[in-house]
C-alpha cells in the first residue's frame, strides 16, 4: 500500500503497458525515460444498464485495517471522499485514499459491523450504500450495493 502523499492524478503501469504506448520500435527508450508529464482527458465510465456500485473488501484486511476497492462508479467522476459509518454510531468516519480506487481505514479500535458508506463524487453528488459491509465480513469478500451515480 502507499502511505505517502501522491500526486492527485497519477498513472501507474506496467512495464509492458508502458511500452505499448510508444511508436513502433521506441518500446525500451519509453520504458526507460522515468517519471515524466502526461496529458490525459478523463472519459466517464459507462456501464450497463442496472450495474451497482460493487465493495470488494480487499486481501489482508482485519478488524483493524480494512482497505475497500470502490468499483463500477459510472458517469459522475472521480470518487474524492470516501466515509464509513458503523451500525451502533450516527458518525461518519472519513476513510484515505489508498492508490487508485482503493479506501483504507487503520485504527486502534478494531472495525465492527455492518458498516454502511457514504461516496461523493467530483461533482459533490452523494450515496449511500446503507449496511452494505455485514457484520461477518471478511477479507476477499464483494459486497454489491443498491447504489450508482445515475
Amino acid at each position: 500500500m502507499n502511505y505517502e502523499p501522491i500526486a492527485p492524478y497519477h498513472f501507474d503501469l506496467s512495464g509492458k503497458a508502458f511500452g505499448s504506448l510508444a511508436k513502433p520500435g521506441l518500446n525500451d527508450k519509453l520504458r526507460h525515460c522515468g517519471i515524466m508529464d502526461v496529458e490525459f482527458r478523463r472519459v466517464r465510465c459507462k456501464y450497463p444498464a442496472g450495474q451497482k456500485i460493487v465493495f470488494h473488501i480487499e486481501k489482508g484486511c482485519n478488524p483493524n485495517y480494512l482497505a475497500v476497492l470502490v468499483k463500477f462508479v459510472a458517469d459522475d467522476g472521480d470518487i474524492v471522499l470516501m466515509e464509513i459509518q458503523d451500525k451502533l454510531s450516527a458518525e461518519w468516519k472519513p476513510m484515505k485514499l489508498s492508490w487508485g480506487a482503493i479506501w483504507r481505514m487503520d485504527t486502534a479500535k478494531a472495525l465492527k459491523g455492518p458498516f454502511s458508506i457514504r461516496l461523493t463524487s467530483e461533482s459533490g453528488k452523494k450515496v449511500i450504500a446503507k449496511d452494505i459491509i455485514p457484520a461477518n465480513w471478511r477479507p476477499d469478500a464483494v459486497y454489491t450495493s443498491n447504489v450508482q451515480f445515475y
